[in-house]
């Protein structure tokens, strides 16, 4: 009879069995919770990355915008004011050469005024005396040897202030030029894109370059440029009023004449004795102003004192306080009152030094100002005399008006000379 064989190895029960099945299936319901939640994270996390780039690059693009609107505002503004300089060149320059051809017109006045001296020195015997003509001819030569130096001073500042007008002009230009740069590569900026040829990572690339400024040092620059371009073509136009009116004053004063000497004798009185009376008022207000400032210097040294003293008391609180034994040595609100007191009278001690040297500054100036004007007063009043004692002596020299000779204009009557007249040499 043939026996059932057996297959050796180990036998699981029923139990087991189930147990296995059960284990199986939980482990896949727990990795399938696991990839889903995992992979609703990874939903998530990409819909905020994208979310935050894409708001990212929208606020970038929008300050990209904002920062071209500003420099093309700022270039706009540094191109008109390059545009008014040029022409402020061009007029100051065309003003310049008005006044080199004035100045140039003026030695033929000033060699005719020679020549006629020269002429005249050729008189003889009675005839060579001072006459009203030959005064005449030698305040001319003044005259146009006055104007000559001004018109040369004017031409003078023209120049130099043709120079700073181009230097003001070439930071400007220097300034505009970069800012089409920086507009340019700023328009560039703006135009990258996920799509764009020509992007790649970058070695840091947020790193600080040298030479980075603030945006309100970046303002200032420009504003400074533009203020100083105005402040420079405001000189200019004043400085070419100032140049037409002294071609025109020039002009005037070679057919203007002199004021008369007792006239001008009796008005430089008139002013010494205003200016002594104006320099005697000041010296009585100066010599209040002392006794004031010598009295608030004493009352700054005595609140100095008393501040001092308060100080003193601060500091001996607070260094007894130290000794308080254990926990009582603690930062209570009587510490703080003290070192707040410390605080403010160590300010206010300082601050009164400070307005003690200032004041004594201001009393040391007073005393140099009176010495000043009690020697202008010196001076003054010698002046003054001197200016009588001419009055005085001129007072012999008076004879009726109607006597008086009309007087020379030298230059027209050179030119009115006959034809066929003859000058001995």
């Amino acid at each position: 009879m043939a026996s059932l064989s057996v297959k050796p190895g180990q036998r699981f029960t029923l139990p087991d069995w189930q147990n296995n099945a059960h284990r199986i299936s939980a482990d896949a319901e727990h990795q399938r919770s696991t990839s889903h939640q995992i992979r609703q994270e990874a939903r998530a996390l990409r819909n905020d990355t994208g979310n935050q780039a894409r708001w990212d690059e929208c606020d970038t693009r929008t300050r990209l915008k904002d920062r071209i609107t500003s420099v093309d505002r700022w270039r706009e503004v540094l191109a008109k004011c390059l545009t008014d300089i040029d022409l402020e060149i061009d007029a100051l320059t065309k003003v310049k050469e008005a006044a080199e051809d004035a100045l140039q017109a003026k030695n033929l006045c000033l060699d005719v005024a020679i020549e006629c001296l020269m002429f005249r020195e050729s008189r003889r015997d009675i005839d060579v005396v001072r006459d009203p003509v030959e005064e005449e001819l030698h305040r001319e030569v003044k005259v146009i040897e006055k104007t000559k130096k001004e018109l040369q001073q004017r031409v003078d500042e023209a120049f130099k202030q043709l120079c700073l007008l181009k230097e003001a002009r070439q930071q400007l230009n220097c300034d505009h030029r970069h800012k089409v740069e920086a507009l340019e590569l700023d328009r560039q900026c703006l135009s990258f894109n996920v799509t764009s040829g020509n992007i790649s990572f970058k070695v840091n690339p947020t790193r600080i370059p040298d030479g980075t400024t603030a945006l309100r040092e970046w303002e200032l620059n420009s504003q400074c440029n533009k203020d100083r371009a105005d402040a420079e073509m405001k000189a200019s136009i004043e400085l070419r009023g100032a140049i037409m009116l002294t071609i025109a004053q020039t002009n005037n004063e070679l057919e203007a004449q002199r004021i008369a000497t007792e006239f001008a004798l009796r008005k430089r009185i008139r002013d010494m004795e205003g200016a002594l009376s104006e320099l005697r008022w000041q010296e009585k207000n100066t010599l209040e102003e002392i006794a004031e400032m010598e009295e608030d210097i004493r009352q700054l040294e005595e609140d100095l004192r008393k501040r001092t003293l308060d100080l003193k008391v601060a500091h001996t609180r607070l260094e007894t306080r130290t000794y308080r034994p254990h926990v009582e040595l603690c930062r209570d609100q009587a510490q703080f009152g003290l070192t707040g007191e410390v605080q403010d009278l160590e300010a206010a001690i300082r601050a009164l030094q400070q307005k003690r040297t200032e004041s004594q500054n201001a009393l040391d100036a007073l005393y140099r100002q009176l010495h000043r004007i009690q020697t202008d007063i010196g001076y003054k009043t010698n002046s003054l005399q001197l200016d009588n004692k001419c009055m005085d002596t001129r007072r012999k020299l008076v004879i009726p008006v109607e006597k008086f000779d009309p007087e020379v204009d030298a230059v027209n009557r050179t030119r009115n000379l006959p034809r066929n007249s003859q000058l001995e040499l």
